[in-house]
């Protein structure tokens, strides 16, 4: 194969590789149990996030969002549980000495330095106080654990740490109100949110609907080919790639060559993480956006518009597009400009989800797995990048590369805009479960290849492959969120589970059934008159 064919393929993936990332939480990521710090008998807390509502004049204020201490008592669940309790600013600021005003089971706020957190914790719990509030000096939390030779560690007053412009804002009420008051709390998340279910279903419905349209096209052109056979047609003219005429089928060697490509891009966002540089990816999501949705919606109306969609203008720059697509392509553009714009508001996931799917289901169209050995060489590449910038490359980095990249760490945005979405409806502290691109259209570039086999095999569908594919990713997908919940909310690569349970069913399936020397070379039954094969317009040949 060409390095010309095969470079854009490699690219194309690794790019929709990069910007995958398992399912997670965007909001309060910090609640996790963090091994990496000191823990010893009384300072064995897990980190929680923790609602400080606040009370100005006996009214509702303004809530904020704080991190719960290593050492201390355990913050209270429930709101109704929570009492409401006089908040004072300490004098000294820091705490580290007695401070000079009464407290009477007040909660106290101090200001972090000069002294550790425990000995601010110390101080405050024996002028009485009721808890502690330790105002950061960044806008950033930060988790508050103990010192490695710390003993004395008697503490018995909840502890938590509020960002600098949480504390500037308490500040400013205490100066300018006769009376504030706090609640402090930590409501739990649920063990299963809604958001899951429909992520869950998003995926293997949108894998779903790629993979019978995929297997449309390519029975369509293969009964163009048989109908040909039959009128006993000298050749086969180019008339039969019409229906299968953008397809590309991968190799191995573009199979190994985007898990490299794909290394060096993440690597570069990671360096380039920023405000302009996550402008630019919205602005090529926005492009991908608007090709996909325009193919969906041109292949969906063309059924009720065949006119339309066979009749073509020549465009300057753009060639030879049909009337339809014309006429979809303002509604396109449109919708995609429509979600850039408003895509920060709480409803901009649904246009983002729309725009997600169109594309997904485009490229699965364009890129097919051509046999099983490519595909499990595809997925064992992935597999492996998974596992080194989740996991691995917090060893060399100090912290994920993969997870930095997907939450879009220092860029002040809520993540990458590659990513399927759905806002946690019954999750006290919101926020969105999330999943990547790749997590969907890697492993359903296999699926869509098991259905296609089915198809030109003519079996149906309980002796088939897609069956047992598609419920092999469902279920590897499900271990994933189960993963996650266990592990305390930590990323999880998705591809760790999915691609052992979708690969090793089509394996074992295929060698169980006496298939896998076919699905594996060829990748396709043989054709009737083994001599002419129907070939795609612009297929990537293995050899």
């Amino acid at each position: 194969m060409a390095v010309e064919k095969f470079l854009p393929v490699a690219a194309f993936l690794a790019l929709i590789l990069l910007l995958r990332h398992a399912p997670s939480v965007i909001a309060g990521d910090i609640v996790h149990d963090d091994d990496s710090t000191p823990k010893k008998p009384g300072c064995e807390n897990q980190f929680v996030l923790v609602k400080v509502q606040t009370w100005v004049n006996d009214k509702e204020d303004d809530e904020f969002v704080g991190v719960g201490a290593r050492f201390g008592t355990t913050i209270v669940s429930k709101e109704k549980n929570a009492k409401h309790t006089r908040l004072i600013l300490s004098d000294p600021r820091d705490c580290c000495n007695p401070p000079k005003n009464k407290i009477a089971g007040d909660v106290i706020m101090v200001d972090r330095g000069n002294c550790t957190f425990t000995k601010k914790a110390k101080t405050a719990q024996t002028a009485n106080a009721s808890a502690i509030l330790i105002i950061n000096n960044q806008k950033e939390l930060y988790k508050m654990v103990c010192e490695p030779d710390e003993t004395d560690l008697n503490i018995h007053i909840p502890a938590v740490m509020l960002p600098r412009d949480a504390g500037a804002r308490l500040e400013e009420m205490l100066t300018s109100a006769s009376s504030v008051s706090v609640q402090l709390y930590s409501p739990r998340r649920p063990a299963v949110d809604v958001a899951e279910v429909f992520l869950w279903l998003l995926a293997v419905l949108t894998i779903l609907c790629a993979s019978y349209w995929s297997a449309w096209r390519v029975r369509e052109a293969a009964d163009e080919h048989n109908k040909l056979l039959k009128d006993a047609s000298d050749e086969v003219p180019d008339t039969i790639n019409t229906g299968v005429s953008r397809v590309v089928n991968m190799n191995m060697k573009a199979a190994v060559l985007f898990v490299v490509l794909a290394s060096c891009f993440l690597f570069m966002i990671y360096k380039l993480m920023s405000p302009w540089f996550i402008d630019i990816l919205v602005v090529l999501f926005c492009i991908g956006g608007i090709e996909g949705l325009q193919t969906c919606l041109v292949a969906l109306l063309s059924r009720w518009f065949k006119h339309a969609a066979k009749t073509y203008i020549k465009i300057p720059f753009f060639g030879a597009i049909s009337y339809l697509t014309l006429a979809v392509s303002p509604f396109c553009i449109t919708f995609a400009v429509l979600w850039a714009v408003y895509r920060t508001h709480s409803f901009g996931w649904i246009g983002q989800d729309i725009l997600g799917i169109a594309l997904i289901i485009t490229v699965l169209q364009i890129v097919h797995v051509p046999n099983l050995k490519v595909g499990t060489v595809l997925l064992s590449c992935a597999f492996i990048y998974d596992l080194f910038w989740v996991f691995v490359s917090a060893k060399f980095f100090q912290q994920s590369v993969m997870i930095v990249v997907a939450r879009a760490d220092g860029s002040g945005e809520d993540g990458i805009p590659m990513l399927l979405k759905f806002p946690r409806i019954f999750d006290p502290w919101g926020g969105y479960s999330i999943i990547g691109f790749g997590d969907i259209l890697l492993p359903g570039m296999l699926v869509a290849f098991s259905l296609r086999y089915d198809w030109l095999a003519n079996k149906n569908i309980r002796n088939g492959y897609f069956l047992w594919a598609i419920f092999a990713y469902g279920f590897g997908l499900l271990v994933t969120y189960v993963a996650l919940n266990l592990m305390d909310g930590h990323g999880q690569p998705a591809l760790l589970y999915i691609v052992p349970f979708t690969l090793g069913t089509l394996l074992t399936l295929g060698r169980k059934r006496g298939d896998l020397q076919v699905l594996w070379t060829r990748g396709e039954p043989e054709r009737p008159c083994p001599h002419i094969r129907l070939q795609h317009s612009g297929e990537v040949s293995p050899e």
